[in-house]
């Protein structure tokens, strides 16, 4: 059960990591799309799960162990934009959102012949 917190918080944290990833995508993160569908944040606010649904990327799986590598860089970003809101700045853990590539199979099998 989320306190109104930890929803304040992340939402924060999804707009904020979007911008991040919109303004970065061709320096750091090779020109690929990246959507930050969910951000969960845990009931002390020191970790925050971030859900990220990734465009043209055959290997997800190696992109978010990218992500994760760069994660240094990206929490500092965030840390200089919501210095002024949250005391702490969250860890960041970053998953990928295949809930898009579930709906699509789904698609697929409902319209076969």
């Amino acid at each position: 059960m989320s306190s109104t917190r930890q929803n304040k918080i992340s939402r924060l944290v999804q707009k904020e990591l979007s911008d991040i990833f919109q303004k970065n995508t061709t320096s750091l993160f090779q020109g690929k799309m990246i959507t930050v569908t969910a951000v969960n944040v845990s009931p002390d606010l020191s970790v925050a799960k971030v859900y990220l649904s990734l465009f043209p990327v055959k290997e997800k799986e190696d992109f978010i162990k990218y992500v994760n590598t760069v994660e240094s860089q990206v929490r500092f970003e965030l840390g200089k934009r919501v210095r002024h809101q949250l005391r702490k700045i969250p860890e960041l853990a970053f998953f990928v959102d295949d809930s898009l590539d579930y709906i699509e199979n789904i698609d697929n099998l409902l319209n076969r012949p």
